[in-house]
């Protein structure tokens, strides 16, 4: 029985866990772990999760006492769990990032550093595992497996994923992982060249490994956390027929807007939005946020927009103060995400692992196929920005009156909009206008 479950776990790790140039290395490592772990566990009988801490192996984490799954927080809690003050600005890379061209981090290094912390979180009494979701909608959600050597940072991750059904990730065909290691030796900054400026901790993921790694303190920062998660789990919503989007819904009355808007405008009407984190999934069932929240309380909001508001910033007046848009203008105005001046590309300020210009694509298809109307509404009038109760009341006023469509003559600002996305992006369809 032992000699089979050798090679099950072997064989398993060797061709899911690890890329073909660390197979070798992991073996010699581990295997004589993974034999007195096997010798073990056929004496504890019913105390051995045999499926779960299979599973943990094929990601090369050896259990060598037990694995916790799936714990409460006062579960968690009662086991040393607490959130000390939360961080920010930590290091963040993210390897398949496209708006960051070549990654700071080689695939070796990320190979090298993914061995250091699977073998550190083996080499821990007690593992701790948390399964959630990204999105709340089951049909273009991402699975996330969290695998820590801490309960606190699982704790810290559980009220940021989504609950998901008992075993949903054991049977996603491909989950993300994510690798916690709070109390590894301060050298594993050398590995990947980050030096002092990873002392606190940091965050690395790569895309096509679907994994994300988390040293020292770094599950304290939340806002790089979920940054890195929304770019790991694009490709995966994406291929489920959702689209990830660095928006915001809005609720009006009875009524949810999808909201793109510049930072300012966010915070001043952040008790209208669902969810104050930048990350909706659009879908043919509705749009749900990416994150759970304090004020979500765990629940599902799935509602399909009653519109979308692309709110631009421009003080030159060549953009009026609200205006109806076409599809291919909603998207034009999405993909350029100006800001009186600048230009943020989908709206988007963290890593991506989806080229802008194909989520403007696809956001111009899903506008299209789902009949949600658009509009375009300028928060900035002369030296003042429109923020606040100003700003929900001009929404509003948008939702319920008949408003024209988007109409300018030609200006150094439409010029300005196409040397920007031309530079940008290759060739953009004829649908997308100003």
């Amino acid at each position: 029985m032992i000699n089979f479950l050798l090679k099950r776990l072997v064989g398993s790790s060797l061709t899911r866990s690890y890329p073909p140039d660390l197979s070798v290395s992991v073996s010699v490592m581990q295997l004589q772990l993974l034999r007195t772990n096997l010798k073990h566990l056929s004496f504890i009988g019913r105390g051995f999760s045999s499926g779960l801490n299979l599973a943990l192996a094929r990601k090369g984490i050896l259990v060598k006492d037990k694995a916790f799954h799936n714990l409460n927080s006062s579960e968690l809690q009662q086991l040393g769990a607490i959130i000390p003050e939360s961080l920010s600005g930590l290091p963040l890379h993210i390897r398949g990032n496209v708006l960051e061209g070549a990654s700071a981090i080689s695939r070796t290094q990320f190979n090298k550093l993914l061995m250091q912390v699977t073998s550190h979180i083996s080499s821990i009494s007690n593992v701790f595992v948390h399964d959630g979701a990204i999105g709340s909608s089951p049909k273009c959600d991402a699975k996330v497996r969290v695998i820590s050597d801490s309960p606190s940072a699982v704790l810290s991750l559980s009220n940021v994923l989504w609950k998901t059904p008992s075993r949903a990730v054991s049977h996603d065909s491909c989950p993300l992982t994510v690798y916690v290691a709070t109390s590894i030796g301060p050298g594993i900054t050398d590995i990947i060249g980050l030096g002092p400026q990873g002392t606190n901790g940091f965050i690395v993921g790569d895309v096509d490994h679907s994994s994300l790694v988390l040293c020292g303190k770094a599950f304290l920062d939340t806002d790089g956390t979920k940054e890195a998660l929304a770019s790991l789990s694009g490709p995966i919503i994406s291929a489920r027929g959702g689209l990830p989007l660095s928006a915001r819904l809005l609720v009006i009355r009875d009524s949810v807007v999808l909201l793109f808007a510049p930072e300012n405008t966010i915070k001043s009407c952040a008790d209208k939005l669902v969810s104050a984190d930048a990350g909706v999934i659009l879908s043919s069932l509705g749009a749900v946020t990416l994150f759970q929240n304090g004020s979500s309380g765990g629940s599902n909001l799935v509602k399909a927009p009653a519109a979308v508001i692309v709110a631009s910033s421009d003080s030159s007046g060549n953009i009026p103060s609200v205006s109806k848009l076409s599809p291919g203008q909603a998207a034009y105005h999405f993909l350029a995400g100006y800001q009186n001046g600048k230009f943020l590309p989908a709206y988007s300020k963290g890593p991506s692992s989806i080229d802008p210009l194909d989520l403007a694509n696809a956001f111009l298809s899903k506008l299209k196929v789902n009949q949600i109307p658009s509009f375009l509404v300028n928060v900035r009038h002369g030296e003042k920005s429109l923020t606040g109760k100003g700003f929900i009341k001009l929404v509003e006023s948008t939702l319920s009156k008949n408003i024209p469509p988007l109409q300018t003559k030609a200006c150094d600002l439409q010029e300005k909009y196409e040397s920007f996305l031309s530079g940008k992006f290759q060739k953009l369809p004829e649908e997308l206008s100003f």
